[in-house]
């Protein structure tokens, strides 16, 4: 049951070019031989697919326009698929993600899957997603029972969020966002908290922050470039 996902692949490849002697990268079986002598070496990391399609969703929340550039078009498939199944106007060529203002509508049901499935990842920001859509969607992880405890924050701004059991919510949208004080619990729904922030009336505040720049370089400067208001503020 080894991961089959386009970083577990580099990172195997990463180690075959230091000397390590690793086979069956991208398959549910790994096998590593013990005992290799490891040398320098030198590798450009790929682009971050989850990272592109957190832009692709932060963009379409806003009516926004973007060019994402540096993630392959064939790790981004399994999230652009589902965005366009909730009608977000978006193409990829090579490594150029382009994204139009789109007429975003729920979708049925979104459910995960190991790679090349939906990544368990997207599911906070398509959650986002989905209050900003007309109709209902019903969004379900199987894979991470803590993944949906961060909905009752959305709910405090305004969205009309059901939370079925620990794995599956259904959102109703579009729903009007207001700004609040709130506090980021991981990675994904702290990105997640800044997209809604976005796209919300007012001003929407986001503590332990920290844990978002963790995933998101340098993300304030970024968002700033092209358009948000938006400041980072040093704990005292």
């Amino acid at each position: 049951h080894a991961a089959c996902e386009p970083h577990v692949i580099e990172l195997c490849r990463f180690l075959s070019n230091m000397g390590a002697e690793v086979e069956g990268a991208g398959t549910p079986t790994i096998r590593i031989a013990g005992g290799r002598r490891l040398v320098g070496a030198e590798h450009r990391l790929e682009g971050d697919y989850i990272e592109a399609g957190s832009w692709l969703v932060a963009g379409a929340v806003t009516g926004g326009e973007l060019e994402v550039s540096g993630a392959r078009a064939e790790h981004l498939e399994p999230i652009v698929a589902v965005l366009k199944r909730m009608k977000v106007d978006c193409e990829v060529d090579e490594e150029l993600l382009l994204l139009r203002p789109s007429s975003l509508v729920g979708v049925r049901q979104i459910t995960t899957a190991p790679w090349p499935g939906f990544p368990s990842d997207m599911v906070s920001l398509i959650s986002v997603l989905a209050t900003q859509a007309a109709g209902r969607t019903l969004i379900h992880d199987w894979m991470y029972e803590a993944r949906m405890f961060f909905v009752d924050k959305l709910v405090r701004m305004g969205a009309h969020i059901t939370m079925c059991d620990p794995h599956r919510v259904l959102v109703e949208g579009p729903s009007r966002l207001r700004g609040k004080r709130l506090e980021s619990p991981d990675i994904r729904a702290g990105m997640a908290l800044l997209v809604a922030g976005l796209c919300a009336e007012g001003e929407t505040v986001i503590e332990h922050g920290e844990v978002v720049l963790r995933g998101y370089e340098k993300v304030t400067e970024r968002l700033r470039n092209i358009g948000a208001q938006i400041s980072e503020e040093q704990r005292q």
